[in-house]
């Protein structure tokens, strides 16, 4: 971690603060608030219980941070994808996607697949019928499964075997294949699809495999679970490093690119991937729609944290007002 700095702002400093609906970001607050344990935090949650008005809320009893690590702002997208599975193996359905084992391996991707390393251990949740959409659904975390009986299964993230995430995309880029601006989640997947054993032989350069754990209990009109245990919801969430941003933390988004966003929103999640205090990926909802959303975020901009009062202040003397 690096030693960041933190700049306090108003809030006419926020670009679109007074057109955003306040009200939807305080539900989605409030919707986590409960489950954090600072006492500045907690004491704000049980007055955003009273009925507070949405901007008032946030006017009154939070000042905007912007937390500086030294890196330009990168907003990425993501979203719960649905897949086509068995609870058997047979027919198209040869991809598995595995519980996490007793003692997790740190082997790579391509020593667990190229060896089947955990076949005959009964560790399969269900049998996919491609092997491109195991990889994505380990990239996102959680997603849902349609059975071939026609009920649908949802999992989460269960665990990983250590190794570090990479980027497939910036493989492509890389190996002169594509240039940067050219790389989305359809873009890879068309290529792997179109490149067999030369496509495979990509995914296993990103050496993190991801493990699940079924989590049915979620209802079907509510998003998948985040890392605070409780569902994300679309356009309100934002996964962010807990490193710099307290999860529960509301964060103002002012991202940049051909869809310009600006949007109050809660951090309620992690990945593997977001690293630093400038770094936020965007919960676009479930599905091919959300994920082409998604697959095309690569944008710039600037993420500002809404801090309790006392404990912004607490920050001085780093604080470059």
């Amino acid at each position: 971690m690096a030693n960041p700095t933190y700049q306090l702002l108003q809030f006419d400093d926020l670009e679109g603060w007074a057109d955003d609906n306040h009200q939807e970001a305080m539900d989605v607050f409030l919707s986590t608030c409960g489950d954090m344990r600072d006492p500045d935090w907690a004491s704000l949650c049980d007055v955003a219980q009273s009925g507070q008005e949405a901007r008032g809320f946030f006017e009154r009893f939070f000042t905007p941070v912007l937390i500086d690590d030294g890196n330009d702002a990168l907003f990425t997208g993501y979203y719960e994808p649905e897949l086509r599975g068995s609870l058997t193996r047979g027919g198209p359905y040869q991809y598995p996607l595995y519980r996490l084992p007793p003692n997790p391996s740190r082997l790579s991707r391509r020593e667990i697949e190229e060896t089947n390393a955990f076949e005959g251990q009964g560790l399969e949740i269900a049998w996919i019928d491609d092997a491109v959409d195991v990889f994505f659904l380990q990239v996102q975390g959680s997603g849902r499964v349609k059975l071939d009986d026609g009920s649908v299964i949802r999992v989460g993230y269960g665990g990983a075997n250590g190794r570090e995430y990479s980027s497939v995309g910036r493989a492509l880029v890389e190996r002169g294949v594509y240039q940067a601006h050219q790389v989305s989640a359809d873009v890879i997947r068309n290529w792997v699809r179109r490149n067999g054993d030369v496509g495979r032989e990509l995914l296993w350069t990103n050496e993190s495999f991801v493990f699940f754990r079924e989590v049915n209990e979620v209802p079907a009109d509510k998003g998948p679970l985040g890392a605070m245990n409780r569902s994300v919801t679309p356009m309100r969430t934002v996964a962010i490093d807990p490193s710099y941003i307290p999860y529960g933390a509301p964060v103002w988004i002012e991202k940049n690119g051909a869809d310009p966003l600006n949007r109050l929103m809660v951090a309620q999640d992690t990945g593997s991937a977001i690293r630093g205090s400038q770094r936020a990926d965007i919960f676009f909802g479930t599905g091919d729609r959300a994920g082409r959303d998604a697959g095309r975020i690569k944008d710039g901009g600037r993420l500002v944290v809404l801090m309790p009062l006392q404990s912004a202040y607490a920050l001085l003397p780093d604080v470059i007002e």
